[in-house]
């Protein structure tokens, strides 16, 4: 028997298309701006806490970034600090995934 619980479509908290989310879940936004070559890396990338958020450690990938957010990546052989600038609907080609964000450590 099923149970149904009154007012459950009403609770709904997941965006639609006429109202857009303004964050997004940080694995998909480091597999969108092509931080690591697939979703499960950056999944495991965050879990392994080598992901700062605004200089906090962050250890869920399903944590919400929005744009000003700025992210410290440890990488194996190297750090990044990006600036999160916008959102990709689709995983892109490496020219799409510069405009996501602006590079700290280049600008210095």
């Amino acid at each position: 028997m099923t149970r149904t619980v009154p007012g459950a479509l009403a609770r709904r908290t997941t965006p639609t298309s006429e109202t857009p989310s303004q964050r997004q879940r940080l694995d998909k936004w480091l597999w969108h701006a092509r931080v690591v070559k697939a979703r499960s890396s950056a999944a495991a990338l965050v879990i392994s806490g080598h992901v700062r958020v605004n200089g906090v450690r962050e250890t869920s990938p399903g944590h919400g970034v929005k744009p000003g957010d700025v992210l410290t990546i440890a990488l194996d052989r190297s750090v990044r600090v990006l600036k999160v600038v916008a959102f990709a609907e689709r995983r892109g080609d490496a020219a799409s995934a510069r405009v996501l964000y602006v590079d700290l450590e280049g600008s210095s």
